[in-house]
């Protein structure tokens, strides 16, 4: 029994069901775990609509090709033009956010191969053309500060969304489709997801609580990201509220540049009451892209921790 909540990150997605399958699939592959067999239900919190015009191929969901994540990506998408249109504080964010991805800086008017990427970071380390890691990276700039700054965007005409609360709407729904389930109820958030999972389960008055949360390449652990943060984060007591005495497992790719330079173990960044509890765990991704969602979901420390936390926590109910 249980439910699991999916929140996927940055770039765009094939639609809603055919993402939510591919997780799925990526998580049951070559002996993992299979929801259905246990009688786990399963969501998504989909946004990424609200920032494409229309949904990517269905072969982009798991990131695994070099084809896959050009279809997840466009120019318009990496063109950082807008820059020049917001205030100074929200271009110091960006600017410095890129610095702790791997720029040496960014330029609002360069194009996509004119950002420099500094020597010896983990963006340097990725045996991806270096245009398409400028472009993955221009993207997770636009997506991660669209959202936490709540920017009024057009995807297509005649629609308009102020970013951050359409998405926290759509999250708060899928969390009581979830509560309505049968327990436990685990969120799992990829990339950007991952703050919009924290987000919700601090900063929306009314979310139900959760059992679990698993965070997987997340940029929770960049400064940038968590001044951000809704109600003001403090790294002595930044444990989400309703997530309780539930387990958070944060799962991380030494080389995922999505994670930060130096970012990736958040266990003392997000405490209850002074304590460390989220667990970290490093794992080693195959392939040229480590931030892949594929990837993480085939690797066997998170699906052993989801495994026990559906049994356990079914027993417990």
């Amino acid at each position: 029994m249980g439910h699991v909540t999916f929140v996927h990150g940055i770039g765009n997605k094939p639609e809603r069901a055919a993402l939510l399958e591919q997780w799925r699939v990526a998580l049951l592959d070559d002996d993992g775990v299979d929801l259905e067999e246990l009688d786990a239900t399963a969501s998504m919190v989909y946004w990424a609509d609200l920032l494409y015009e229309a949904p990517a191929p269905t072969g982009a969901a798991t990131e695994s090709t070099i084809l896959e994540l050009e279809q997840g990506t466009d120019p318009e998408a990496a063109d950082l033009a807008w820059l020049n249109e917001v205030p100074d504080h929200e271009r110091a964010f960006v600017e410095q956010l890129a610095k702790d991805v791997g720029f040496a800086q960014v330029s609002a008017d360069a194009g996509e191969g004119d950002d420099p990427i500094t020597p010896g970071t983990p963006l340097e380390a990725v045996p991806l053309p270096a245009w398409l890691k400028r472009r993955l990276m221009r993207v997770l700039l636009r997506d991660v500060h669209h959202y936490l700054y709540d920017t009024e965007f057009s995807p297509r005409a005649g629609e308009l969304f102020h970013i951050r609360q359409e998405v926290r709407s759509r999250a708060l729904a899928a969390l009581r489709e979830g509560a309505d389930s049968s327990p436990p109820h685990i969120v799992v958030g990829h990339s950007l997801g991952t703050v919009i999972a924290y987000d919700v389960l601090t900063g929306v008055e009314d979310a139900p609580h959760v059992d679990a949360l698993l965070t997987v390449g997340s940029p929770l652990g960049i400064s940038e990201v968590q001044d951000r943060l809704a109600p003001p984060w403090t790294r002595a007591n930044g444990w989400p509220s309703r997530l309780g005495d539930g387990p958070w497992c944060n799962i991380f790719d030494l080389l995922d540049p999505v994670c930060g330079g130096f970012d990736r173990v958040i266990g003392g960044d997000y405490r209850r009451d002074g304590l460390v509890l989220v667990q970290d765990v490093s794992v080693s991704n195959t392939g040229s892209w480590r931030h892949a969602i594929g990837k993480y979901l085939g690797q066997a420390p998170l699906r052993d921790w989801l495994r026990t936390v559906l049994d356990d926590r079914s027993r417990a109910s």
